[in-house]
C-alpha cells in the first residue's frame, strides 16, 4: 500500500501564492508588511535559514531586512536594537535568529521583542495566549505542522497524538496546538521509559529529536500519520529525518519526507504571521 506523502514544499508554494495576493491588497492601501531578521555571528546553518527567509519574503512581497551583527555584540547592544525595532512603524515582524552566542541570554532577547511583532511566536505572552486557546502568533514549525494535517483533512479531534521531543520551539507548542484541536496528547522525551509503548499507540506521531532514523517501522502503529521534523545530515552529505522513511512509509497512512516536508512550511508560516501583524497594526481584516 504505502503511505501518502505530505509534501510541505508543494503546500508552501500554494500558500505563498495566496499570500502574494494578500500583500498586493495591502500595497493598494499603502501598506508593505515589514520583517527584520537579526543575525549574530557566522553560524552556517543560521545563514542558510536566513537566506531562505529572504528569498521567500521577496517571493510574496514582504519587505525583508537583514541586520548582521558580529558575535562580539553585547546583550545590551542587542536589546537596544530590539527596542528601536519595536518602535519602528514600518516593521511588523522582528526575528532574532537562534542560537545566540553564549554571552547573550536567549530568554531576555525573546522577552524584549514586542508581543505584537513576535512573528516567531516565542514571547511568553504569545505562548500564554496559545495555551489558553486565544488567537495569537503561533510558533512557525508547529503551526506549519498543523496546517499540513489540515490540508489533508486529517482528523485530529479525539485522536491520540504522541510528540517525541519537548523543545520549546517544536515539541511543547505542537502538542499544545493539537490539544487545542481536541487531540489527546502524550509527550515522550529522553527520560521516557518504554517509549515504543507510546509511539505504537499514536494515531498521529510527531518526531522532533534530531537523531537520524530514531523511529523505526516497528515503533509505528499501522495506519498512523507520521510527521518528521528532524533534519540530519548523513555521511554521504544527504539530508534525512528522525524517522526511517522507507520502512515507515510502508506502515503509515500519511508521512512527511525530509527534505521537502516540514521545513518549507516553517518559513511560510513566518510570512503568514508577518502579514497578519501588518493587518492587525492597521486594524484590517480580509
Amino acid at each position: 500500500m504505502g503511505a501518502e506523502i505530505i509534501y510541505g514544499k508543494d503546500l508552501a508554494a500554494e500558500l505563498r501564492l495566496e499570500m502574494k495576493e494578500e500583500v498586493k491588497k495591502l500595497a493598494e492601501k499603502g501598506i508593505i508588511p515589514g520583517l527584520t531578521v537579526v543575525l549574530i555571528g557566522d553560524d552556517p546553518a543560521s545563514q542558510s535559514y536566513v537566506k531562505g527567509k529572504q528569498k521567500a519574503s521577496d517571493e510574496v512581497g514582504v519587505d525583508s531586512n537583514l541586520i548582521k551583527l558580529p558575535d562580539t555584540t553585547s546583550q545590551q547592544e542587542l536589546l537596544n536594537l530590539i527596542g528601536d525595532l519595536n518602535t519602528d512603524e514600518n516593521i511588523h515582524g522582528i526575528l532574532v535568529q537562534l542560537p545566540l552566542p553564549d554571552h547573550i541570554e536567549e530568554q531576555a532577547v525573546i522577552e524584549a521583542i514586542s508581543p505584537e511583532k513576535d512573528v516567531d511566536g516565542f514571547h511568553p505572552i504569545n505562548i500564554g495566549r496559545m495555551l489558553t486557546g486565544e488567537d495569537t502568533f503561533y510558533p512557525c514549525t508547529p503551526f506549519g505542522i498543523l496546517t499540513m494535517l489540515k490540508s489533508k483533512n486529517i482528523e485530529i479531534a479525539g485522536k491520540h497524538a504522541v510528540v517525541v521531543g519537548r523543545s520549546n520551539i517544536v515539541g511543547k507548542p505542537v502538542g499544545q496546538l493539537l490539544l487545542n484541536e481536541h487531540a489527546t496528547v502524550t509527550y515522550c522525551h529522553s527520560r521516557t521509559k518504554d517509549m515504543k509503548k507510546y509511539t505504537t499507540e499514536a494515531d498521529i506521531l510527531i518526531v522532533a529529536v534530531g537523531k537520524q532514523h530514531f523511529i523505526k517501522a516497528e515503533d509505528i502503529k499501522p495506519g498512523a500519520v507520521v510527521i518528521d521534523v528532524g533534519v540530519n545530515r548523513m555521511e554521504n552529505g544527504k539530508l534525512t529525518g528522525d524517522v526511517d522513511f522507507e520502512a515507515a512509509s510502508e506502515k503509515a497512512s500519511y508521512i512527511t519526507p525530509v527534505p521537502r516536508g516540514v521545513g518549507p512550511m516553517t518559513i511560510t508560516m513566518l510570512l503568514h504571521n508577518t502579514i497578519k501583524s501588518a493587518k492587525q497594526h492597521h486594524q484590517l481584516s480580509f
